[in-house]
């Protein structure tokens, strides 16, 4: 479960985004062969009725008949793995952490050469549901982050080392896949349909304890949260606690809306809100992933705030409604589109843009290369922009198992950093490394790490280091940034 401190102030990065759309029919720009694994979860034959609310002073759900019917769907999952530790998770104070003097000795007697942090072994839960009848299962990503071996335990209790088909850090959707068949499945619901009030119930494992049902009602509706601006996040006042990471959200009539995937929490336990990502997301998601293996978002290139009434007087708004444009990224859609700050965006494809988090659920979900109309607030007067979308490119390794870093020439598992990591990182570009296998984990090359340079050539984004990794050359000299220090690793090809 991923603990978030969130402010009440919420500040939207706005280089990625997530759509809120209800369909889960496969978009036609994904590869076809996607349509019949679509149509087949869809149609999966083991997916249960749905079930009737009662009727007593008013319509009520029949939790017990929802339980009974979804559980045995509801699986736990184990995970094993190494985690790469940071300098400030053992506690080195970050004053010494930039200190050569400690990179170089490790600040300790018996340190490794260079200060790198030792690989801890880690044993983690979490949950998910199956989805279709031949063992695919969906839970969130980071349930399954630096796993290198994931067990999956039913509800009559056998297990199955599980295969990780993919993950999409952007979304934290995971899929996985088991080797049995003939397994139940849940039904699906329509998140779209949801209101604030309307009652939810959580199947999980939380702290290990496995088939647990809580419940409770929508706090709210596309929620965009720090760090997670992609995803309309539903919340409820369901409890969910540590363990229940992956597991399903239901409605009142017994179909999945969401997965369990994030609270707010400052002790670590349920304080009362708890955050769910769509299923419609997650069903694109997993739809992509079986196609081709990863997923893909589309990206706009801006930096968007909320607009406050005294902002929106002074750009002649006659309410605080739309995304206002901070900054424009070099190269990207927007910049070739035209847009630039101060704009105040307001609708996309003629829906409506309310808050800056909007234009980031709209914009993410659309794919890379889609051709998407802007309403825009500029100088008092509103205008039409056309814009071709970029790509916002995740990670180089995935549908590799739990050890996804293992796969390819290289070893790692890549994405782009946000605009706060960069500002963090106090670099330009560079990719974050998620995860680490293969001949760069033998180099020391670790999770963390950000790839700056290939053989003195800037990497900002995937085809770059794909292109460096498919030439023939049998050494790379890795540009990397750990912990502000810049230093070069050599890497040997087989």
């Amino acid at each position: 479960m991923k603990l978030n401190a969130i402010t009440s102030a919420i500040v939207t990065a706005g280089l990625l985004g997530a759509g809120a759309a209800s369909a889960i029919s496969l978009p036609s720009w994904l590869h076809p062969g996607a349509a019949k694994a679509a149509d087949a979860t869809a149609q999966a034959q083991n997916a249960p009725a749905p079930i009737p609310m009662i009727k007593a002073q008013g319509l009520v759900p029949d939790y017990r008949a929802i339980f009974q019917s979804a559980a045995p769907a509801v699986v736990g999952i184990t995970v094993e793995g190494l985690h790469h530790t940071t300098n400030e998770e053992q506690g080195v104070p970050p004053g010494l952490q930039n200190n050569p003097l400690f990179q170089f000795f490790g600040g300790m007697p018996g340190a490794q050469f260079g200060g790198q942090p030792p690989a801890v072994p880690f044993r983690g839960q979490g949950s998910g549901f199956i989805i279709s009848s031949d063992g695919l299962i969906l839970t969130n990503a980071h349930v399954v982050h630096e796993a290198k071996e994931v067990t999956v335990r039913l509800n009559d209790r056998r297990e199955f080392t599980a295969k990780v088909l993919g993950v999409d850090p952007v979304t934290d959707i995971a899929v996985l896949r088991i080797p049995a068949k003939n397994l139940p499945t849940v039904r699906l619901g329509d998140p779209g349909q949801l209101q604030v009030g309307d009652p939810v119930m959580a199947i999980g494992t939380p702290y290990g304890f496995s088939q647990t049902a809580t419940a409770g009602i929508v706090s709210a509706k596309g929620r965009s949260l720090p760090g997670d601006a992609v995803v309309p996040f539903i919340q409820t006042d369901a409890a969910v606690n540590p363990g229940n990471s992956g597991g399903p959200l239901f409605n009142g009539n017994g179909g999945v809306v969401g997965i369990n995937s994030q609270i707010y929490s400052q002790t670590g336990g349920f304080q009362g809100l708890s955050f769910s990502i769509p299923i419609n997301v997650a069903m694109s998601v997993e739809q992509q992933i079986l196609a081709t293996g990863h997923a893909v978002h589309g990206r706009l290139g801006v930096t968007v705030q909320d607009l406050n009434e005294g902002l929106a007087e002074s750009f002649g708004l006659s309410k605080p409604d739309g995304a206002l444009v901070s900054s424009v990224s070099p190269d990207s859609a927007a910049a070739s589109a035209g847009l630039k700050a101060g704009d105040v965006i307001t609708a996309v494809d003629g829906k409506p843009v309310l808050r800056s988090g909007s234009l980031s659920n709209l914009i993410g979900m659309s794919p890379p290369g889609e051709q998407v109309k802007l309403q825009v607030w500029r100088d008092k007067a509103s205008h039409e922009i056309g814009v071709k979308l970029g790509s916002a490119e995740t990670t180089v390794a995935t549908n590799t198992g739990a050890g996804s870093a293992q796969g390819g020439r290289l070893g790692l598992a890549l994405r782009p950093l946000t605009s706060d990591e960069r500002k963090q990182a106090h670099v330009d570009g560079g990719l974050l490394i998620e995860d680490v296998g293969g001949a760069a984990a033998q180099a020391g090359v670790q999770a963390g790490d950000v790839l700056l340079a290939i053989n003195g050539h800037p990497v900002r984004s995937i085809d770059q280091v794909q292109a460096a990794i498919g030439s023939k050359s049998k050494s790379l000299a890795l540009l990397i940034d750990r912990d502000g220090n810049k230093i070069f690793v050599p890497l040997q090809l087989g």
